[in-house]
């Protein structure tokens, strides 16, 4: 079966430098030791347990960093030049993505969500596909509540960064 999914991007354009909006992001997500966390979480004895240990990883928006990527050292390593800065950040709630997989299990090939922030001429771009967007096509209103959720979430968490 194939499915095509439309997805939708937000976008949000700041005038604050790059280093104060991902100071900013950084600052409203929890970063925890991901080795020590995937090693609580798989030793968790109970559901409870691993919820405790989930949301010990948290920050204020109820998020977490998985992984950050500096694409931009990789393009500026081919040119020589300080710009463009560019990182892209994979952030999420492994319990919001359990409500959405519980629902559509392909729900988890799009959780935990990414994050681009970008400089360019204009100024600092902040960019997420809305996951509401790749759950459209399942047509299963649970997962669909749980998404839209995430993604005002993580769009006033953008919103507040680019402030």
């Amino acid at each position: 079966m194939i499915r095509k999914i439309e997805v939708e991007r937000f976008t949000l354009n700041s005038s604050k430098p790059f280093d104060q909006v991902v100071a900013a992001l950084n600052s409203a997500v929890g970063h925890p030791d991901m080795a020590e966390f995937w090693k609580s979480t798989h030793g968790a004895q109970s559901d409870a347990e691993l919820q405790n240990t989930i949301e010990k990883g948290l920050g204020r928006t109820g998020l977490m960093l998985f992984v950050e990527f500096d694409h931009g050292a990789v393009v500026r390593s081919g040119t020589g030049r300080a710009t463009p800065k560019m990182i892209r950040f994979v952030i999420g709630n492994p319990l919001i993505m359990r409500q959405m997989v519980q629902h559509v299990p392909d729900a988890g090939s799009y959780a935990p969500v990414t994050i681009l922030i970008d400089e360019r001429p204009d100024g600092v771009h902040l960019s997420y596909d809305r996951m509401a967007s790749f759950l459209a096509p399942y047509e299963n209103a649970a997962a669909l509540n749980v998404a839209r959720e995430l993604d005002a979430k993580v769009e006033a968490m953008l919103a507040s960064a680019a402030a």
